[in-house]
């Protein structure tokens, strides 16, 4: 017995090594097929913008200084998007968060009556009706979520879903590092 299981150790350590370059392989293309996602979006300086919220508000980039924001581009078609709804919820419970409705969401009332029938009543809705922002900030896909520092400076760019304890902890690095 003790001849097989000495024979035995070696192909656990091949499987093992198999194992962690596959993982390892795995990861790399993961960071890749990112970087090519993030390679058109906007970086550095934040494009500032003065619009009107759903209920009627104006807000601008301007009116965030001092504190991080998060900046999440979404549509009402989009399936991550609605995966990532409870994310973005979160979130915007604790930091100050605008949501930017694409222009094929439809108008202000449907997209209005959208965010009824998913319960969202407390993000801070723009309408992209002219693509105007998302072209500015370089957005071609949804979700699409940008970190902006107190200062007005982009510091994290983020292409498809991401978790609630990610967003968290890239606003708090943007407060305390920038």
């Amino acid at each position: 017995m003790e001849v097989a299981e000495q024979a035995a150790k070696p192909v656990r350590k091949r499987r093992w090594r198999l194992l962690l370059l596959e993982l390892l392989l795995l990861l790399v293309l993961i960071l890749l097929v990112r970087g090519w996602q993030q390679q058109d979006l906007l970086s550095g300086e934040a494009a500032d913008f003065r619009a009107m919220t759903l209920d009627g508000q104006f807000v601008s980039l301007a009116d965030f200084r001092g504190q991080p924001l998060l900046l999440h581009f979404w549509a009402s078609w989009c399936g991550v998007c609605e995966f990532e709804q409870p994310v973005i919820s979160r979130v915007a419970q604790e930091w100050p968060v605008v949501t930017i409705a694409t222009f094929d969401s439809g108008t202000g009332d449907e997209v209005r009556r959208y965010m009824e029938r998913k319960e969202i009543s407390h993000w801070t809705t723009l309408l992209d009706t002219d693509s105007e922002l998302a072209g500015e900030y370089g957005t071609t896909g949804v979700p699409t979520t940008f970190v902006v520092d107190g200062e007005g400076v982009i510091r994290f760019r983020e292409v498809g879903f991401t978790s609630s304890w990610g967003l968290r902890f890239r606003l708090w690095l943007a407060g305390i590092l920038f």
